[in-house]
């Protein structure tokens, strides 16, 4: 199974967006997306330095913009699992169908412009805190009125919050733990950004969505997202809560992701993926050079591997429980709306519909396994 992950903040370099340009349309569709998010992207992808696009009102949109080029020029219809990281949920949101690419940047260009604001109501801050124990860094995140901000796994977690309170945390850092400032321009997914919340949300109620058409992560709490107005309001939710990366990882264990492919700039996501998901395929597309890598990795770990040329969809639990599959093998046919399993909750069983008709690829949990609501629960593909 295949992983397609879209970078967040503080993976753009200046200059990235260079070699994309060689390729047919790559100019006219950045000019096309700057009119949508505000931001000249052409310039901020080749001529600007690192100090322009650190200006979160433009990186973010660059961010989205960036993924959503690289995806263009890849067999995006075999990734089993997308997910983003920050801002890259909004291109993964994109990818898996939920939203037009258009509606992605332009939502982006709004949520850089709203947060920046918010930046500047007060000094904040963010800090990473590099090992130690997580129980115990997170009890001292708090301890010093911080918030942890993003848990990305692989022994790091930051600390965002006010320019008093990451001092004093830096003072007296957790134990085996090393503290390292950040050069953002405040404490994102923290309280701090209410403003931009509400900002963000008001313009996203209007925005058309679409259904999943496969695994889509989200970082509030690692789990698959099947709903397309649901997916949005976490977007929404996401400014002032913390990126839970570290739970997305364990999905893509759980799920038997066997492969991840980071999207333009990567490094950062792939890094993470490392060192917690041993064993896997990772592959990074920086430049065009790298779209054959990631396509022969697609072709080795996506759909195409397990059905011809499928278009998917996932059912996911409902509820919490021991899931229970229903008695049919992989290859069936399934009927959109089939019972194809029931999770025992706490107050009684919750069937498992299917959310499409088409083929059972695969299931994605075991008689009796444990499952959280949301959970992935089996692959559906509709035959082309």
């Amino acid at each position: 199974m295949l992983a397609v992950l879209a970078p967040g903040q503080g993976s753009q370099k200046p200059g990235f967006l260079n070699p994309w340009l060689a390729l047919p349309g790559a100019e006219a569709r950045l000019r096309w997306w700057s009119a949508l998010s505000g931001v000249d992207l052409l310039h901020l992808g080749t001529d600007a330095d690192e100090e322009e696009i650190k200006d979160t009102a433009k990186t973010q949109p660059l961010l989205v913009a960036a993924a959503l080029l690289a995806a263009e020029h890849l067999p995006m219809h075999d990734a089993a699992v997308v997910a983003g990281h920050s801002v890259g949920e909004l291109a993964a949101s994109a990818l898996a169908g939920v939203l037009s690419p258009e509606a992605a940047v332009t939502l982006a260009g709004v949520r850089g412009r709203e947060m920046a604001a918010a930046c500047a109501l007060e000094p904040t801050g963010m800090a990473a805190v590099l090992g130690g124990d997580p129980g115990e860094v997170v009890a001292a995140i708090d301890a010093a009125g911080l918030h942890p901000a993003n848990r990305n796994g692989a022994g790091q977690i930051v600390a965002a919050g006010s320019m008093e309170g990451l001092d004093k945390f830096a003072a007296e850092p957790p134990a085996k733990a090393k503290v390292i400032r950040l050069k953002v321009a405040g404490a994102f997914h923290t309280p701090f950004m209410a403003p931009a919340e509400a900002a963000l949300g008001r313009i996203a109620a209007g925005i058309p969505t679409g259904t999943p058409d496969r695994i889509l992560l989200s970082n509030l709490d690692g789990t698959a997202v099947d709903h397309g107005p649901t997916m949005v309001r976490r977007l929404v939710r996401q400014i002032t809560a913390p990126v839970r990366w570290d739970l997305c990882m364990e999905t893509f264990a759980a799920l038997g992701v066997t492969a991840v492919v980071e999207l333009t700039p990567a490094g950062t996501l792939a890094g993470l993926a490392k060192r917690a998901l041993k064993g896997i395929e990772i592959v990074q597309v920086n430049t065009p050079a790298d779209l054959d890598k990631a396509r022969a990795a697609i072709g080795r770990h996506g759909f195409a591997a397990k059905v011809p040329r499928s278009e998917a969809s996932v059912a996911v639990a409902a509820t919490a429980g021991p899931f229970t599959p229903a008695d049919l093998i992989e290859g069936s046919h399934i009927e959109a709306g089939q019972v194809i399993g029931a999770v025992r909750g706490a107050t009684g069983s919750v069937d498992v519909t299917a959310p499409a008709a088409g083929t059972l690829v695969e299931w994605l949990a075991r008689t009796d396994e444990p499952v959280a609501s949301g959970r992935p629960l089996a692959r559906i593909g509709g035959q082309a």
